[in-house]
């Protein structure tokens, strides 16, 4: 009942905003063709059908939101107004009662409230879709004293969930079938993708385990602190770190009071996310206004502080390689470079013609380079490769969408906080340094360096290991030598045997010649 009664919503919601006319120019069957025009008799949809997607998507509640949110990275399936628009959406979710996040905090940890935190605030300072944030003081063990952040998870949510996430499987479906681009579209790979997204999100202990990955890997930078996650008090439903203090990094007026330099600041944000990208290969994915605070404390002033670890990217050597190699060709304007990289990663099927490839790639990029350097966008150049990418049915990876959407988010912070930066000017020296690192002697080194473990166990080995080859040699030499003797043994018994027949043959036939010719005068 529940569920019909859902879906009954969004019907309303899809009619009330008019969907299914932004769906008209795609559908393919005729029926239908017919009955949404019939429809559209007396309606007046007077905004731009962008904007009401936006709007039906935000009457649906938080999880369309956030379905939303996942669609607009992916720039590479749709129409440019319509990715637009959606990367508005914002999260805003009004905190649930309290009394339940308590209930579910202690339910999580298993005790009372009083039992684990010397205070706690009833009133949550951040709430989102899937979950919000108390604050507390720790009361016992080598913690105690310490002020933390309480994070806790929606009561209920995961039957929620999976509840809108069956009807969104209905709708890929629906979508296939009736939509032109239905395929091309593939909705069940996005709803999937979203999934995952979702139930990542519903562990609190994978965000713990991310935070704790990238606190690892800025351990020693002056840049960035991520807090330290309390493992005593995580649990899948409950997570506690430590309370970080700063200024969110949207209230620019607070931070300008403070004395924050904000060249510095936007400059710091792009080598932030290069070393994540390029040096860790492991980056924070969901880095919008609300998850990025800034230190105003004397002794730290202007280091960020990030929050929110749900979302992670992670990228292979190849990946990074792949990408480097495509910036630097950029800069280069070497669009063959860059078309040759994509034939080489296999992400563009075989067949595919290299000198179209790369007139497609100049079409995006030349009109770019003709304007000054600090009035081009990194992160829609990238957006722009991904739409012509359609063209050539070129596979686009998962974590590149990811980069792509934290790209944007980081060259937007970055532009807010300086309209002059010119960020493919601050990139380039980084990823020149990244590549010489990788493919230099410092590069060579910190290989060998990596691999030492391995061979201080292989080389004491080794006498015995080609010992063993050698005698392996030896012994399939030995073999080799022994089929041959057989080969030929069998060759010259298959003779013997081939004119033996022959010469039982014969003498069958002369006999039995000899036999006719006997008897023949008789007839």
């Amino acid at each position: 009942m529940l569920r019909l009664l859902r879906l009954l919503r969004i019907v309303t919601v899809a009619f009330r905003y008019g969907l299914d006319q932004i769906a008209l120019a795609n559908l393919s069957h005729p029926l239908l063709v017919r009955l949404v025009r019939l429809a559209a008799v007396g309606r007046r949809l007077r905004r731009p059908r962008a904007e009401r997607l936006r709007l039906a998507l935000e009457s649906l509640g938080p999880l369309f939101v956030k379905f939303g949110q996942l669609l607009s990275t992916r720039r590479d399936l749709l129409p440019e107004d319509i990715a637009d628009e959606l990367a508005r959406l914002q999260d805003r979710v009004p905190p649930f009662d309290s009394a339940l996040a308590v209930r579910e905090i202690e339910r999580g940890l298993g005790r009372r409230i009083a039992e684990v935190f010397s205070s706690f605030d009833h009133t949550p300072v951040a709430s989102a879709s899937i979950a919000q944030v108390h604050l507390g003081v720790l009361a016992h063990g080598p913690h105690a004293g310490r002020e933390v952040a309480i994070k806790v998870l929606r009561p209920g949510m995961r039957s929620v969930i999976d509840r809108d996430l069956q009807l969104m499987d209905a709708a890929a479906v629906l979508v296939e079938r009736l939509w032109r681009d239905g395929r091309r579209l593939r909705p069940h790979d996005v709803v999937d993708e979203f999934r995952k997204t979702l139930h990542d999100e519903l562990d609190l202990t994978r965000e713990a385990a991310n935070a704790s990955q990238l606190r690892r890997n800025f351990a020693a930078s002056a840049l960035l602190r991520i807090p330290e996650m309390i493992w005593d008090y995580c649990r899948e439903s409950v997570l506690v770190m430590e309370r970080m203090h700063g200024v969110p990094i949207s209230q620019v007026d607070r931070l300008r009071e403070a004395g924050v330099d904000f060249k510095k600041l936007s400059r710091d944000g792009i080598e932030i996310f290069f070393t994540q990208v390029f040096r860790d290969g492991f980056f924070h994915a969901d880095m919008h206004p609300g998850n990025i605070y800034v230190s105003v404390d004397p002794a730290e002033l202007g280091r960020y502080i990030a929050l929110d670890f749900g979302i992670v990217g992670t990228l292979t050597d190849t990946d990074r390689d792949y990408l480097a190699r495509n910036f630097l060709a950029f800069f280069q304007r070497d669009y063959r470079r860059v078309a040759s990289t994509h034939l080489e990663s296999g992400w563009v099927p075989r067949g595919t013609r290299v000198d179209e490839l790369e007139s497609a790639i100049r079409a995006v990029c030349e009109p770019i380079f003709d304007r000054p350097l600090k009035d081009i966008s990194f992160g829609q150049v990238l957006v722009r490769l991904f739409q012509t990418s359609r063209r050539f049915n070129v596979e686009i990876q998962p974590q590149l969408l990811l980069l792509q959407k934290t790209l944007l988010n980081i060259e937007g912070l970055g532009r807010q906080l300086d309209p002059d930066l010119d960020l493919w000017k601050t990139a380039k020296p980084f990823l020149e340094s990244w590549i010489k690192r990788e493919v230099g002697l410092a590069g060579l080194i910190e290989r060998l360096r990596a691999e030492a473990p391995q061979w201080s166990r292989l080389l004491p080995q080794l006498p015995r290991l080609t010992a063993n080859a050698l005698r392996a040699v030896e012994n399939q030499e030995r073999v080799l030598a022994e089929l041959a003797e057989l080969r030929r043994a069998s060759a010259q018994r298959n003779r013997w045997l081939a004119a033996g027949v022959s010469l039982l043959a014969a003498i069958v036939l002369m006999l039995g010649w000899a036999f006719l010719g006997f008897r023949l005068p008789r007839l």
